[in-house]
């Protein structure tokens, strides 16, 4: 795991892949609740006999947006950032999804820190995203990520000369 403090700690991992999150095991029951809390309730993802007997996988398969919502689980798996005040999920970039999780796939977040700016003591990270599926090689996805961050004050001295 990388412990950052500050925005100087963060900017030199600009360009660094970072690491990858532990596995995560996509269950049926995670689907299901997905699929009831967001109202998207598609055989493909909630029906196991329709999904095994008619659909293209043979299985079920886990919701794309739910694969984006285990995005800051995955990160803080990876991270540890320390001594703000708050962090705000800001956007996502240019997500392609490239293969479909079947439930019981076990999966694990990829993150590249490709730019840090200080935006007048806000942080603005963009983290590449890949959410790999044990023993394929297509990600199930690849896109940005933005986050803001806001440090303690002692912790942001001199940073906007590291613009």
């Amino acid at each position: 795991m990388i412990i950052i403090n500050n925005f100087i700690e963060y900017k030199a991992l600009e360009g660094q892949m970072v690491g990858f999150s532990g596995w995560y095991t996509i269950d049926q029951q995670q689907i299901n609740r997905f699929a009831e809390a967001t109202s998207d309730d598609q055989w493909i993802h909630i029906n196991e006999e329709r999904a095994k007997n008619d659909g293209p996988f043979k299985s079920t398969i886990a919701h794309d947006y739910l694969l984006l919502a285990l995005i800051p689980h995955l990160w803080m798996q990876i991270t540890e950032v320390r001594n703000m005040k708050m962090e705000i999920n800001y956007g996502i970039e240019n997500f392609k999804f490239g293969q479909a999780v079947l439930v019981d796939n076990d999966v694990r977040l990829q993150a590249t820190v490709k730019s840090v700016t200080n935006l007048r003591g806000t942080i603005k990270v963009e983290v590449e995203a890949k959410l790999l599926i044990r023993n394929q090689i297509k990600p199930a996805y690849t896109g940005n990520v933005i986050f803001l961050y806001h440090f303690f004050e002692k912790n942001n001295r001199n940073d906007d000369t590291l613009d």
